[in-house]
Formats: C-alpha cells, structure tokens, sequence
C-alpha cells in the first residue's frame, strides 16, 4: 500500500474530485493547508521583514505570504499508484508555479475500524 498525498490549488477541487473518481479513486481526505513554494523570494529580504524593516516588508509584497491550498491524502494499493498520479499531474498541471506538489510514501497497514480488517482489504 502507498499513501499519495497532493497539495494542489484550492480552484481545482472540482477537477480533482471529478478526475479522482472518473480513475476510479472513490476514498480519500481533503484538508485546508496554507503555504508557498520556493518562488523567487530573496532570503535577505524576508530576514529584514521579519527583523522588522518596513522597505524589506513592502519589497517582498505578494511573495512571502503563505497561500490557501488543498491536501489531498489517498491510499492505494501498490498497482495503482501510477494511475492516481497522473491523474493528479494531468488534472492540475498549468505550466505555473503554484500548481502543487505530489508525495508518495510507502504504507505499513491500515486498520477498518469497522470490521478489523487490515491491508488491502481495509482500503477496498
């Protein structure tokens, strides 16, 4: 099993729910995160921000902000991992920065709580 976890716009959510279940990914988490990528921000610049100094602060505008984004956490058998990631790649690639960042970790068991079944049986 692997854990794929995806931070994606948050304008795409449709997409991705759309595009998840149409390959056949009918379980998974969504939560609200806030971040940014490395960009284009000086480390000079964000240490005077954060030192306080109000030409550093109005230097660095719109790039040192933490931006609303999406998690989106899915497990799945091994086979088809391929498959979810692509998916994520195809449904919210724009050639921009910003479009996200895929994660896959491998995953030692998972439990149903429910039934107490374990492995793959506890995520089909």
């Amino acid at each position: 099993m692997k854990e794929v976890i995806a931070i994606v716009r948050m304008n795409m959510m449709n997409q991705n729910k759309k595009a998840l279940t149409e390959a056949g990914v009918d379980a998974f988490f969504v939560h609200e995160a806030t971040g940014r990528g490395k960009g284009f921000v000086n480390p000079q610049v964000l240490k005077g921000a954060s030192d306080g100094y109000e030409e550093a602060a109005s230097l660095l505008g719109e790039k040192g902000k933490l931006y609303p984004k999406r998690l989106i956490t899915i497990v799945v058998e091994d086979g088809f991992v391929d498959t979810v990631v692509e998916t994520l790649i195809a449904t919210n690639k724009t050639g921009k920065p910003g479009d996200g960042k895929v994660f896959v970790m491998p995953l030692v068991d998972a439990v149903r709580v429910r039934t107490g079944e374990t492995g793959a049986q506890s995520i089909s």
